[in-house]
């Protein structure tokens, strides 16, 4: 009986320690709202200040679907707008779409479009002089816009294909170079790259970057391999990398909870803490829903949301041909929301 007792008291113990691991990890999948819509989906992004959530669709009936950021209803929408991304600045809202759409942030009604070259991806807005980046994988890399009137400014070569950027709020914008394992520092003054941080070989297909700002440390997110790469703003100096999963598509940095996120394919979310400006390690990997790539964070109340829908069998491959993309499930489409 004592023995018996012994073995029961062991699995109790082991038991509160599964479940202490379990408290560790705080972060989960708060809810999973289904919202529906058409397109393809690409970046989610989160106004704070006005409390909205943008979710661009892209396709040739491609719309900007407007949510409310505290209850996840339909607020509105940007028509007839095929962008992949949005930045909110001054008042205004941008999309990264062919031709750039602007409007008023506030009440949604359509501004104006505006003429930009290349292929619209990326999208970035700089506080720090009032400026709409618009990243393309083709010449021109960088269009940048005024985002007070919406008057194109000049366009910048970054050597590359850019991802996610990200500003120190001192002048200079780090923008991730996926295909050349590059960091590229903008002087946001003059518009011109100043310098590029390399990685090193220690990350490549970098599509994610964040920063804490007030310590000048970035976060490249990258692909191969499979790794966050932190580094120094200001000279490049590689601290340390840390393992993620796979399919990074996007990065953020939360200062209140001094917390990094990577979302990726995988249907995973890393979340990697920073114990101090040089020591930093994975605090959780999270389960969120495949193809929840991209993320956005609420300043607000610490939420993150991610963008995902449910997906077919892919077609048979005819002769001579590339796989086709899987259908997506019709009305599938949904808005994830993490936190603790």
């Amino acid at each position: 009986m004592k023995r018996l007792v012994g073995v029961a008291g062991c699995a109790a113990v082991a038991l509160m320690a599964v479940q202490g691991v379990a408290q560790q990890w705080p972060y989960k999948v708060l809810s999973t709202t289904k919202v529906g819509g058409e397109g393809g989906f690409d970046y989610v992004y989160a106004d704070s200040a006005s409390r909205k959530l943008y979710v661009p669709r892209i396709g040739t009936d491609g719309a900007v679907a407007v949510f409310d950021l505290d209850t996840l209803k339909y607020a509105g929408s940007i028509e007839k707008t095929s962008g992949h991304g949005v930045a909110v600045a001054s008042g205004h809202g941008f999309a990264s779409s062919s031709p750039v759409a602007m409007w008023d942030a506030k009440t949604l009604a359509p501004i104006k479009t505006i003429d930009v070259k290349g292929r619209p991806d990326g999208i970035f807005a700089d506080k720090f002089n009032d400026r709409v980046y618009i990243f393309s994988h083709v010449d021109p890399n960088a269009t940048v816009i005024d985002s007070k009137d919406g008057a194109v400014l000049g366009t910048i070569d970054l050597g590359g294909a850019p991802e996610q950027a990200v500003s120190d709020g001192k002048g200079h914008v780090y923008v991730a170079i996926e295909d050349k394992g590059k960091v590229a520092v903008i002087d946001a003054k003059t518009m011109t790259v100043s310098t590029s941080f390399d990685l090193q070989g220690k990350g490549d297909g970098c599509a994610g970057l964040a920063i804490d700002a007030r310590h000048e440390i970035l976060f490249a997110a990258c692909r191969e391999p499979q790794a966050m790469v932190v580094l120094s703003a200001k000279d490049g100096k590689i601290i340390t990398t840390l393992p993620i999963g796979k399919g990074t598509d996007g990065a953020v940095f939360n200062p209140e909870t001094k917390e990094v996120f990577s979302s990726q394919g995988d249907g995973t979310l890393t979340i990697v803490k920073e114990e101090s400006p040089t020591s930093f390690s994975v605090e959780e990997n999270l389960t969120t829903m495949p193809r929840a790539k991209t993320l956005t964070l609420d300043a607000k109340t610490n939420k993150l949301y991610l963008i995902s829908a449910e997906f077919g069998a892919a077609p048979p491959v005819e002769p001579g041909q590339k796989p086709a993309r899987p259908p997506m499930v019709p009305g599938s489409f949904s808005i994830l929301t993490v936190g603790k």
